[in-house]
């Protein structure tokens, strides 16, 4: 089963799981709100890279009302849902059925934001996709993407997972959900280290790079173009 299978069979109960189970979730995605370099009614052009259900790009549309934005995945079921979503908006929101590997914007956007996806591609994808978004934001732009943290020993790794399972069943996760979960990790994820997430940022010629939040595995990571002189 493909990755965008796999995410398309669990698109009535993404939102819901993504909430309950994700350790700090207000947090994760209000810092990475609060980080975003622009003032709140400026018209900015975003792009969603492994957008889904649109939640982020909520998140963003909340604190940015003028912008515009560009939502790109290859889950059908799940960009459906986005649709659904956004469907007020109108000429605000656009939906691209690709994969964001094929990124090849220049220039085109003030904001590239991506969670919980990135960790799904091997380490020189990453690399490349560095670049990728790079080449895509317009000079001053930012990148900032919400994603996981590979342990650094193989005690942290399972420090943190074994965290995450304590979190979800307290949060009253079904159980079924978290068994699928943990599945989905062995098959599909591709967890990076911090050194090696913020090392391919600044390889690709970004700067101000930090990882601005961390709550065990997950991070959110911020990253700028450079202004032109």
């Amino acid at each position: 089963m493909t990755i965008e299978q796999v995410f398309d069979n669990s698109t009535a109960t993404y939102d819901s799981w993504m909430k309950r189970a994700l350790p700090c979730y207000d947090q994760l995605f209000g810092i990475a709100t609060q980080v975003m370099p622009f003032e709140r009614d400026a018209p900015i052009d975003v792009l969603d890279l492994g957008a889904g259900t649109g939640l982020f790009s909520e998140h963003v549309l909340k604190a940015f009302p003028n912008g515009t934005f560009v939502l790109r995945d290859l889950a059908k079921k799940m960009l459906g849902v986005a649709r659904e979503r956004f469907h007020e908006h109108g000429e605000q929101f656009q939906f691209v059925i690709d994969d964001y590997r094929n990124l090849r914007d220049r220039e085109r956007f003030d904001l590239v934001i991506s969670s919980l996806s990135i960790h799904h591609l091997a380490d020189e994808e990453k690399r490349k996709l560095c670049q990728q978004v790079y080449a895509a934001l317009k000079a001053g732009g930012a990148f900032v993407n919400v994603d996981q943290i590979k342990g650094e020993t193989a005690y942290l790794q399972n420090l943190y997972w074994e965290l995450w399972l304590r979190h979800a069943r307290a949060s009253g996760a079904p159980e079924e959900q978290i068994q699928e979960s943990v599945e989905r990790r062995t098959a599909y994820d591709q967890d990076a280290l911090l050194s090696d997430q913020l090392r391919w940022l600044r390889e690709a010629g970004f700067v101000n790079v930090d990882c601005v939040y961390r709550h065990t595995f997950v991070g959110v990571f911020f990253a700028m173009k450079r202004s032109k002189q």
